[in-house]
């Protein structure tokens, strides 16, 4: 079903652009300690996980997978705020960085991508076998709550998490690269583009990836959007015919009608990353989806309250509200 969000912008707050940027600010010192565990994959890769507290092999309290966005990592401000915010609630939150991400180049060439779920069924099947008394959810930001929405559909009975939430996600994902190219939010796509050049340029220096790719250093220099990055690429890099093919495999939108288990969407009108093509109609969803609208909040913003300058980050507080109604 779709709702109507109770969410109210902040009275100093309303643009959506400074909805997106405000936490950036805020919270750009904010403390979030954790416990780095790395875990070997049957392919010779690694996955590298951030715990807010090892859990035990007794342990019977509530893990909450975070997934972060694109190029985001546990030095995201919201991926910190969520960790904490599941902290305070005598949950365990661990953070999974996707493959490449948080700095380290992983050892293969394949990375991860906005329809990648393989490693979050890996991650998925681990929690559950390592930590069995431990109720598993989800919670996915941006690119991760498309890979959520994603992975839900694909698992239909056979989701281990008893619920999730989607926050942001680009469920169309050739709508919001188009988007983005345009008008201010092309601010958006320059910050984002750089942290993908830095990234893959990491990774050059540690796996050969030239066999994967039809593109030279002329042709790479000339990198000036999303779609160009996507088609030279990620798609060559992970076995898409072009960034079209890519986009329409890997969309959440067209996963919706298949979820068997409890999954909240977040998605702001005003999102200044995301098409309002991403926003589902009632015929996109199951009956395990409920998707709640705002009419502000940008793109992973939905900061409200009422003293000036101090923001109070509603999302935090319904995304585990959901999880908690159905623990």
């Amino acid at each position: 079903m779709i709702i109507e969000s109770h969410f109210k912008p902040a009275w100093w707050l309303t643009n959506r652009h400074m909805q997106t940027i405000w936490q950036k600010i805020e919270r750009r010192k904010l403390p979030c300690p954790t416990t780095k565990e790395r875990i070997e994959l049957p392919d010779s890769d690694f996955l590298d996980l951030h715990w807010t507290q090892l859990p035990n092999k007794d342990d019977t309290r509530n893990i909450v997978l975070v997934l972060h966005g694109l190029e985001g990592s546990i030095k995201s401000t919201y991926a910190r705020g969520m960790l904490n915010a599941i902290r305070a609630k005598g949950d365990i939150g661990v953070l999974l960085h996707f493959r490449s991400c948080g700095g380290i180049a992983n050892r293969l060439a394949r990375a991860y991508h906005s329809g990648e779920t393989s490693d979050v069924a890996f991650v998925a099947n681990w929690l559950q076998a390592q930590f069995p008394n431990c109720p598993l959810f989800a919670i996915g930001y941006s690119l991760g709550g498309n890979v959520l929405c994603k992975y839900a559909g694909e698992q239909l009975q056979n989701n281990p998490f008893k619920a999730s939430v989607a926050i942001c996600p680009p469920l169309n994902l050739s709508a919001s690269c188009q988007y983005i190219m345009k008008g201010t939010s092309r601010i958006y796509q320059k910050y984002l583009l750089d942290m993908m050049m830095d990234n893959i340029a990491r990774k050059m220096q540690r796996v050969d990836i030239s066999k994967y790719l039809r593109i030279d250093a002329h042709s790479y220099r000339k990198i000036k959007t999303l779609w160009q990055f996507d088609d030279l690429i990620t798609a060559p890099l992970h076995g898409f015919k072009n960034a079209e093919d890519y986009y329409q495999q890997s969309a959440g939108m067209q996963f919706l009608k298949q979820v068997e288990r409890p999954l909240l969407v977040l998605q702001a009108k005003d999102d200044p990353f995301l098409s309002e093509k991403c926003i589902p109609t009632t015929n996109d969803l199951s009956h395990k989806v409920t998707v709640e609208v705002s009419r502000k909040g940008g793109h992973v913003g939905y900061v409200s309250g009422t003293k000036l300058f101090k923001g109070d980050y509603w999302m935090e507080k319904r995304a585990l509200q959901f999880i908690h109604n159905h623990a």
